[in-house]
C-alpha cells in the first residue's frame, strides 16, 4: 500500500506590520520531492487552505529551479479542517516564520499532532515548524514534548535574523519551558534528533537530514 505522509503549512503571511512572511521554500520543498521520489501520497495541507504563502527571503539568485518549481503545489493547499490522520503514516511540519503565529494555537492542529503521537505514528517538523508542538497536548493533559529530546530554530538564530522582537515567543525557551530537552548546535549547522517517532530538524539546512531520518524509519 502507498505510503501516506500529511503536510501543514502555515497561512500567515505577515509579521509585524509590513514584513512578508510564510513558508520557508525549501523546507516544503526538500521533503515534498523526497516523499514523490519515494511514491508516497502526499496531502498537502495548510491552516486557512487554498494558496499557502511563501517567505520571500527564503528564495534568491542561489535557489535552485528545482525549489523553485516546487511553489506550484502550495497554489491550491487543503485547509487544515478538512484533513483527517486516517491512513497517513506521518505528519510534516515544514517552518518558516509565519509558524510561529499560527501553529500553537490551532485547535485542529492540535488534535491532529495528539492523534498522530498517541496512534504511533511520525510527527516530524523542522526550524519554526515546532512552534506546532508548542500548544500539543497529550490525553492526560501533558505537553506533547514534555521529556522529549527535540530540536528546534533555536533562540540564537532567531536573534541573527533580526526579528526575534517580533515573535510571540522564542522556539528554543518556550520548548524548554514546556519540559522538552532542547539540543542545540552552532548556529546554521545542520542537526536532526530522533526521539522514538518524534523526528525535530533545527533549521532550513537540515530539513534534508531530518527527510533522511524519516525515510530510514518509514
Amino acid at each position: 500500500m502507498t505510503k501516506k505522509i500529511l503536510m501543514v503549512l502555515t497561512s500567515t503571511d505577515k509579521m509585524g506590520e509590513d514584513i512578508s512572511t510564510g513558508t520557508w521554500l525549501s523546507e516544503f520543498a526538500d521533503a515534498y520531492l523526497a516523499f514523490k521520489k519515494q511514491g508516497y501520497d502526499v496531502t498537502v495541507s495548510s491552516i486557512l487552505g487554498g494558496k499557502a504563502p511563501v517567505d520571500p527571503g527564503s528564495i534568491d539568485e542561489n535557489t535552485p529551479q528545482e525549489i523553485l518549481d516546487a511553489e506550484k503545489y502550495l497554489a491550491n493547499t487543503v485547509s487544515i479542517e478538512e484533513v483527517e490522520m486516517g491512513e497517513h503514516e506521518v505528519i510534516f511540519l515544514p517552518g518558516g516564520h509565519g509558524t510561529m503565529f499560527d501553529f500553537p494555537e490551532n485547535k485542529k492542529l492540535q488534535s491532529l499532532l495528539r492523534e498522530f503521537y498517541e496512534a504511533d505514528k511520525y510527527v516530524v517538523s523542522v526550524c519554526h515548524g515546532p512552534a506546532g508542538l508548542v500548544g500539543a497536548t497529550l490525553s492526560n493533559g501533558q505537553p506533547l514534548v514534555k521529556g522529549k529530546r527535540v530540536s528546534g530554530f533555536t533562540d540564537a538564530e532567531e536573534r541573527e535574523t533580526t526579528f526575534d522582537s517580533l515573535m510571540p515567543f522564542l522556539l528554543e525557551s518556550k520548548l524548554r519551558e514546556l519540559g522538552a530537552t532542547v539540543e542545540t548546535v552552532p548556529n546554521w549547522s545542520e542537526h536532526s534528533v530522533v526521539d522514538g517517532k518524534l523526528i525535530t530538524g533545527q533549521n532550513p539546512q537540515s530539513t534534508p537530514l531530518v527527510v533522511k531520518e524519516l525515510l530510514k524509519k518509514i
